[in-house]
Order: structure tokens, then C-alpha cells, then sequence
């Protein structure tokens, strides 16, 4: 049976300015939330607007993303006519190649889309953080004989040289797209995503994979060749929450959105769910000592020490004595007794010693990758070991997987980084 709208997610970035969050994993695949990865949010969108058939494009460190999505039971998509679908590059004949932009992963498995004859394709990217209906913008989309619809989101003016820009005339219709620009017209910021008419798409496809000066990418090559060639496309404009979380500062951001009163992001809509699987876990557990304000806390922790405006992922384990103030804690880690933790984020995994102080001092640039860390923000990789008695400043980077033994010293200063063979320089 053909479909009337299908989706295919775009999941395959790296995600390299969010640092050592990605080193092992694509960003998609990176928590959120206090139970969350970041995927979930655009497959529960998916599902709660009526679209049941979803091809999840991947590419870079697929497999923990891979493991997450399974067969899509926990978002109602383990279904024969439809469901997920997980499309990783492959070798075609005699060649294989990875996906060379956006626009070419979705090429290269036109297949898949044609085996569902749909009317119109949703272009999704798997990295958001938003809630949002996907009928309602299909409806808008053809009550304008649309052939793409792109959302869009208004941005200060002062930040909209950040985004790709939408010039629209009051109807809505497009008729200009600048990448960037030093010196923008509006502030109506492309979302990334993207209704297409499916037969006015293939079109574009096809044309762009025979150009070899082409990005292959929706928003360098895509749309701006639709906007030249005066096809029908018009801006939906999104209401609601939206972040890219692609960086340190916006991740920290959007999860200290959730731990506010009045959360600036509501994930306790029973009208609008964010789905994903649920860890296997006791309900958690705060010690005679402990103490949790403004936190969200996840199944299977235990706390004997005090943790505040903070984000608890399921089976952390906060020892007495240990103080965690405006920090996310992923799944099982552990904080040992007596340490000290601000400002940061701390990765899967991670075993913290006794009395460590993480995130202290002055927030000094950091010497390695300042276009990434230059917010104060201290993160500690997953799987890492930090000793007793350890003192880590802000603005620090430490490696996945480091050992007790990396450490050169038991004092790393903010804006150093520390990385497996040894305090960087």
C-alpha cells in the first residue's frame, strides 16, 4: 500500500563541536533529558503526527544509536507495512561510498522511498530538541499547492548570521535562501526541517547527484536551486521550543531548561509523549543524608549526598558528603564521597573518586579547541576514571576512557585538557 507521507531522518553527524559527548557516538545518540537520547524527540514527533514509516539515515559511530532504535517498538513503529528502518552507507555492485552530504543519503536510498509510493517526503534531522506536529505543517503545505515547505523558527536578529535564512514574502511564499549571511534580512531561521512533494523532489535529487561542484546538502544546493528555478515553497512558521543543541553551551542550556519550575520545555504533556526505552531499573533511592532540589532524577539512583538544579540520568550513584550543583550526570556514573561537582557535565559511565573537586576556579579559554569549549562548562568523557583527590578547573576537556594513570597530576587547570597518554598542551 502506498503511503501518504513518509520520513526519512537524517541521524549520520558527528557532532564534533559538542566535543568528547561524541567521540564514540553520533550526536543523535547523545542523552538528554534526564532518560533521553536526542533521537527521541524527532521519532516521537514522528509517530504522535501520524507518521508511521521512517527511514533513519546513519553514518558516523552508528552502533549504540543502531541498539537504541531496535525495531522502533518503543515509538509504536514495529510494523511490517512501514515502521523504522535503519539505512547505513552499503556497497552497491563492485563500489560502496559513504553518504557525501544530506541530499546524497537520501539519493542513495530513493529505493526505499519508492517502495512506499508516498505523495510527499518529510526531511527530518535527528540532532533537535522540539516538540512538534507534523500534520499541521503537511496541512499548510498543501493548502498552498506547496511543492516544499520548509519550517522556520524567528531568531534574534543579532544571532541569525548562525542559520540558514528564509525571505518570504507576508503570504509566507519564499523567494530567497542565504547560507549565513553577514548581514541578514529576516530572522526566519530554517529548522532543518523540510516537507517535500515527492515527485518534484526526485527531480532535484537526481539533478544534484550529476553535478560534481554540488555539497550534495539540502540547504547549500537543494533549496537554493528550487528558490532559482521559482518553484512553489513556502515558510511554516514554529511556534514552539526548538534547539540545536550542537554545542556545549546549548546542550548545558536546554537540559537546565527541564529543571526550572515551570519547565521552558514541558516533557509532562500526556497529550504530546516523548517515547523511548525505558531502562530496567528500581525506583530511585535518597539516603538519610541526601538531599535533591530543582532536579530531575531518573530511575535506579541512589543519593546519600546533595544535589541541586542538576539532571540525575538512571543508575548514577551520588556517595556522601558529594555536592552536585547545575551539572548533568549520565547513566550509570558514580560521584564518590565528599567530591565536589559544578557546572559540568559528566558522561556515561564515569567513576569519580573521593574527594574530587570538578568544575572549580576562574573559566579560562581552553587551549585546545576554544571555538568549542569557550563556555565554562567542564565535561568529562564516558567511561572515565578520576582519582582521589583530584582538582579539575573549568572549561576542562577530559578524554573518554582515561585512567587513573592518564593523569599527570592530581590538579589540571581550567582551559587544559586531558586525554588518554597524559595532560594535554
Amino acid at each position: 500500500m502506498g503511503k501518504e507521507i513518509i520520513a526519512m531522518l537524517l541521524a549520520g553527524g558527528q557532532g564534533s563541536r559538542l566535543g568528547v559527548l561524541t567521540k564514540t557516538i553520533a550526536k543523535p545518540a547523545v542523552l538528554y533529558g534526564g532518560k533521553y537520547r536526542i533521537i527521541d524527540f524527532s521519532l516521537s514527533n514522528c509517530i504522535n503526527s501520524g507518521i508511521d514509516t521512517v527511514g533513519v539515515l546513519t553514518q558516523y559511530q552508528p552502533l549504540k544509536l543502531n541498539s537504541h532504535i531496535g525495531i522502533g517498538k518503543p515509538w509504536d513503529m514495529d510494523r511490517i507495512n512501514g515502521g523504522v528502518t535503519i539505512l547505513s552507507p552499503y556497497l552497491k555492485g563492485e563500489v560502496g561510498e559513504w553518504y557525501m552530504g544530506t541530499a546524497n543519503a537520501v539519493f542513495q536510498n530513493m529505493h526505499y522511498i519508492e517502495k512506499f509510493s508516498p505523495r510527499y517526503v518529510a526531511i527530518l534531522s535527528g540532532d533537535h530538541i522540539y516538540k512538534m506536529d507534523y500534520s499541521l505543517m503537511l496541512d499548510y503545505h498543501k493548502k498552498n499547492n506547496a511543492e516544499a515547505t520548509i519550517s522556520v523558527i524567528e531568531v534574534p536578529i543579532e544571532e541569525a548570521g548562525r542559520y540558514g535564512i528564509m525571505n518570504a514574502f507576508e503570504d509566507g511564499r519564499i523567494y530567497e535562501f542565504e547560507e549565513k549571511p553577514k548581514h541578514p534580512k529576516s530572522t526566519l531561521a530554517s529548522m532543518g526541517v523540510y516537507i517535500f512533494t515527492w515527485e518534484v523532489l526526485r527531480e532535484y535529487l537526481v539533478r544534484d547527484s550529476e553535478s560534481r561542484e554540488s555539497d550534495h546538502d539540502f540547504g547549500k544546493n537543494i533549496i537554493p536551486m528550487m528558490v532559482r528555478d521559482n518553484r512553489r515553497m513556502w515558510a511554516y512558521k514554529f511556534k514552539g521550543y526548538w534547539r540545536d543543541v550542537g554545542t556545549i553551551q546549548a546542550f548545558w542550556d536546554s537540559n537546565m531548561d527541564l529543571v526550572k519550575r515551570v519547565p521552558v520545555f514541558n516533557l509532562y504533556d500526556p497529550a504530546w509523549k516523548i517515547y523511548t526505552p525505558n531502562p530496567v531499573k528500581p525506583a530511585h533511592y535518597i539516603g538519610p543524608g541526601g538531599s535533591v532540589k530543582e532536579s530531575l532524577v531518573s530511575e535506579g539512583c541512589m543519593i546519600y549526598g546533595t544535589v541541586w538544579n542538576s539532571v540525575i540520568f538512571p543508575g548514577v550513584c551520588i556517595e556522601e558528603g558529594a555536592v552536585i550543583k547545575d551539572s548533568i550526570i549520565m547513566s550509570d556514573s558514580r560521584i564518590g564521597a565528599n567530591s565536589h561537582i559544578d557546572r559540568s557535565i559528566i558522561s556515561e559511565k564515569v567513576q569519580v573518586g573521593n574527594h574530587v573537586e570538578i568544575g572549580i576556579g576562574e573559566a579560562v579559554e581552553n587551549e585546545l579547541r576554544p571555538e568549542v569549549y569557550n563556555s565554562g562548562i567542564t565535561v568529562i568523557g564516558a567511561r572515565a576514571c578520576i582519582p582521589d583527590n583530584t582538582r579539575i578547573g573549568r572549561n576542562v576537556m577530559v578524554d573518554a576512557e582515561v585512567s587513573r594513570e592518564d593523569f599527570s597530576s592530581l590538579w589540571v587547570p581550567s582551559g587544559k585538557s586531558v586525554f588518554k597518554g597524559g595532560e594535554s598542551e
